[in-house]
């Protein structure tokens, strides 16, 4: 004989599904839940890490700070003393420059120039004088181009003043000043040294010989003995003679 159950089964079973339901999604959020606090928990970890490891970075930082503005404050003092040393040494370049270029305006001025004023200023000098004509003026250009320590001149001014003095006209000059190559200024003086030597040897007495060389020569001969009286009887030929022999 069938069994035929008329109980609400149908309604009994989705009871039972809804429940199953939503305890699955009680687990599901409970699970969710639990991992979303994990990983904010294992974030936040992270977090703390990376803030701990940006702090060492910024004290490091600090400390590469202080030590840049030492840098800066160490180049500051490296570039004065390198000013310092530049200075120095254009000083020691140029310390006997002005008694070289004295010593070449003395050379190169002619006899029929004579200068005014005198003002250098770097590399430049201008020279403003007095001259017996233009020729003078010229000659004076040339002397200054030769001359290993002055190089280009521009003649700036020339006046005739027509007075009656000895040298009317008057000039201005600018030089361009050089700073001559070691071998050609130590050729200048050698060679000034080699012309020189001639005059210079011939203005100079010979040395006297020396006493040793020169006692025999002049010592004179030592006095032969005075002959003896001939004895009585004799000749004074034959005595004479007999002293020649003797």
């Amino acid at each position: 004989m069938a069994h035929v159950n008329l109980l609400p089964w149908r309604a009994e079973r989705r009871k039972l599904r809804e429940r199953e339901f939503y305890g699955q999604l009680g687990t599901a959020f409970v699970a969710g839940l639990g991992f979303v606090l994990l990983w904010a928990i294992w974030m936040g970890a992270r977090i703390d890490n990376q803030n701990d490891r940006n702090a060492i970075l910024q004290s490091e930082i600090k400390q590469l700070d202080v030590k840049i503005d030492k840098i800066k404050e160490l180049d500051k003092v490296r570039e004065h003393l390198l000013a310092r040393k530049q200075i120095i040494e254009q000083l020691q370049s140029d310390r006997s420059k002005m008694v070289h270029l004295f010593d070449e305006l003395v050379k190169t001025i002619p006899a029929s120039v004579r200068l005014t004023a005198l003002k250098q200023a770097g590399d430049t000098m201008s020279l403003d004088g007095v001259a017996q004509s233009n020729a003078s003026v010229a000659e004076y250009m040339r002397n200054i181009e030769a001359s290993p320590w002055m190089g280009h001149v521009d003649l700036r001014k020339t006046e005739n003043s027509h007075d009656a003095s000895r040298m009317p006209y008057s000039f201005g000059l600018g030089v361009a000043l050089n700073k001559p190559k070691p071998d050609e200024a130590a050729g200048a003086p050698a060679a000034a040294g080699t012309a020189a030597a001639p005059a210079h040897a011939a203005s100079v007495p010979a040395p006297l010989p020396p006493a040793h060389a020169v006692a025999p020569a002049a010592t004179a001969p030592a006095a032969k003995p005075a002959p003896e009286p001939a004895p009585a009887g004799k000749p004074a030929a034959a005595t004479a003679k007999g002293g020649a022999k003797a």
